[in-house]
């Protein structure tokens, strides 16, 4: 039997490791009382420590944990906003802090989810086993870690990647009155992603659940669902839920941005993953934010918004981001929705985003019951940093498309009471009007940038002039199918080389020729 030795250095040593292993650490954490609550919004007394934007615990009388976040810190007490079930908290309840700011669990665990606006489940799929957190509220990278929007990010839609194109890292708006096809773009745009290597995030704010379980229905029936996320605050849900909701697309949307596939922070060896963001819409984020302000007792600004509204939009969009090849080259891709009130773009709100954004896509009610869908106006619509992005195949034929729409639109308005007109004005109609034709397109119908391509240059060639109007779309429809059974090379080579050479041009001639002869006017359109 082996005996140990006991010796002075032996105790000594056994010592130290027991004392090296000893945690004295205090964790120490302030404590308050509630001294009002109403609204949604608690006012604590005794909190002096508070951060602006902390996490903080609320205990019932009854033992109910509810959380909330600091957000006025007075001399005397602190205002917070209670994120959960309002209804629990009485006065004289305690509060305490958490040392953390309001964090969301993020991951790749959470593509194909719904989550609410604290990135909890609430699909009826039990919980997400995520191992990753992110703060709601982030600093937005600098100027050094950026690099400028250069790749495209294709919406399938003919009107939008023709003439207001947008790039990956870029900020477009998508603004109309209700009902004018807001959604459907983004919708469009999030289906169009599929073997795009893109992970879409649709944040429904202040919406109908049925209208959310809807969206839901349409992405997983089209294979969507398996690249995104759906963060939905409804509008059965209180203030503090809406105002967050955006912000928690944003970190789930970063955590994909700043990290690569292995989940380890991007470099150049890890590059960064890309994202697409809606934010649906952020006129109903607005209105809650205000709400909450004005229950914080803040004091209320043009419209009766806060002071700072543009600052809460600004910060949020910001976060929107191309990163430089160094930090992983990821990115992040905004599309916020604005609703106007009767085409109004110069109301606060609409004004404030205008300006934070890189260009708005503007749906207009009139072009919309006109039968123009997407019923965008290509007039004030713009893309100030997408033309870098664009594909070169669709520059070299959308190049002079918004201004000869345009042109067209003018015309169109001057020559409605004249009817002698010389043959170059008859021209420029008949050829406008077939063009604004060729620009429709159903829901959920995306077309690869090959396929736009061709379908513009038919226009632009002529061969669409001798083509009834009513028959426009169905010619497009018919001469892609005829296309990509008989002339499938015109598409392959488009896809591959990118961009028009006199070989695909003497191609896409030639199938577009064969296919005119054997198409078939409606009897109508004789």
């Amino acid at each position: 039997m082996l005996v140990t030795e006991i010796t002075a250095q032996s105790i000594d040593d056994a010592l130290r490791k027991q004392l090296d292993s000893l945690d004295t650490s205090v964790e120490s954490r302030e404590v308050g009382t509630v001294i009002q609550v109403g609204d949604g919004i608690a006012r604590i007394d005794g909190l002096k420590d508070a951060m602006a934007g902390e996490l903080l615990e609320f205990t019932s009388s009854n033992g109910q944990t509810v959380y909330g976040m600091a957000q006025n810190l007075e001399e005397d007490e602190v205002g917070a906003v209670l994120l959960g079930d309002v209804t629990a908290i009485k006065e004289n309840d305690q509060v305490k802090t958490t040392g953390r700011l309001v964090e969301i669990p993020v991951g790749p665990e959470m593509c194909g989810r719904v989550v609410n606006a604290l990135g909890m489940p609430i699909d009826g799929k039990g919980p997400i086993h995520t191992v990753a957190t992110r703060p709601v509220e982030f600093k937005a990278p600098g100027v050094i870690s950026r690099q400028p929007v250069h790749e495209p990010m294709q919406t399938g839609i003919l009107a939008v990647d023709s003439m207001i194109p947008i790039g990956r890292g870029q900020r477009e708006l998508i603004i109309g009155d209700r009902q004018t096809g807001k959604t459907a773009i983004g919708i469009d745009a999030i289906i169009n992603q599929k073997n795009e290597d893109m992970i879409c995030i649709y944040v429904a704010i202040g919406q109908k659940a049925s209208t959310v379980a809807g969206i839901y229905e349409t992405l997983l029936k089209h294979g969507a669902m398996d690249y995104t996320i759906i963060v939905s605050a409804t509008a059965a849900d209180a203030a503090p839920l809406q105002f967050l909701a955006p912000m928690t697309g944003a970190a789930i949307g970063e955590y994909f941005v700043y990290n690569g596939k292995d989940g380890k922070p991007a470099n150049a060896q890890n590059p960064g993953q890309h994202v697409l963001a809606i934010y649906d819409d952020l006129s109903k984020q607005a209105v809650a934010y205000r709400q909450m302000s004005l229950t914080l007792r803040r004091p209320p600004g043009r419209e009766a918004y806060p002071g700072d509204i543009f600052y809460l939009h600004s910060r949020l969009l910001e976060r929107a981001v191309k990163m430089s090849d160094e930090y992983g080259a990821g990115s992040l891709t905004a599309l916020p929705i604005i609703e106007t009130q009767a085409g109004d773009v110069g109301a606060y709100i609409p004004t404030n985003v205008i300006s934070i954004t890189d260009g708005q896509i503007f749906l207009q009610t009139d072009l919309f019951f006109q039968g123009q869908r997407p019923a965008i106006n290509v007039g004030i619509s713009v893309s100030r940093v997408g033309g870098s992005a664009q594909t070169k195949a669709m520059k070299q034929v959308a190049g002079t498309l918004r201004l000869d729409l345009a042109a067209y639109r003018e015309l169109q308005a001057f020559t409605q009471f004249g009817s002698d007109l010389d043959k170059s004005t008859m021209q420029q109609l008949n050829r406008g009007a077939r063009m604004t034709e060729l620009l429709k397109q159903g829901r959920y119908t995306p077309m690869p940038f090959w396929e736009q391509a061709l379908a513009i240059y038919t226009g632009n060639q002529g061969y669409l002039d001798d083509v009834a109007v009513e028959d426009v779309v169905r010619f497009r429809t018919e001469l892609l199918d005829f296309v990509r059974a008989s002339h499938k090379k015109v598409f392959e080579d488009l896809r591959s080389v990118g961009k028009w050479t006199d070989e695909i041009k003497a191609e896409a001639n030639e199938a577009i020729e064969a296919f005119k002869k054997q198409f078939a006017p409606t009897a109508s359109a004789e």
